[in-house]
């Protein structure tokens, strides 16, 4: 269940990131309100998740899953840039996070 907290803590996170996109520094009621909520239960289901996740391994995995979702969706929602290397380095970085949890 852990991992399924986990997961689910970098899948907001990933959320309020892209969501402080569309607040404009904060001064929109409606995009600043889901993001200040995405950042609460991300926290939160962290935390749930480092009661059997040691520290290292859940902070690395939920920053992981974060980075990751963040490019893809900057990439898709606002036309960031693309290159190889940065798909080789977000593969690298998933790489990691699957390491992670086979070691957990």
């Amino acid at each position: 269940m852990a991992f399924i907290f986990l997961i689910l803590a970098g899948m907001l996170e990933i959320g309020w990131a892209v969501g402080m996109k569309y607040t404009n520094n904060f001064t929109k009621l409606m995009p600043t309100s889901l993001t200040v909520i995405s950042m609460i239960f991300s926290l939160y289901f962290l935390s749930l998740a480092m009661k059997d996740i040691p520290l290292g391994t859940a902070y690395a995995i939920w920053t992981g899953i974060g980075i990751v979702g963040t490019c893809v969706l900057g990439i898709i929602l606002f036309g960031e840039s693309t290159s190889i290397l940065k798909f080789i380095f977000i593969g690298c970085i998933l790489v990691g996070i699957i390491g992670l949890k086979l070691i957990k």
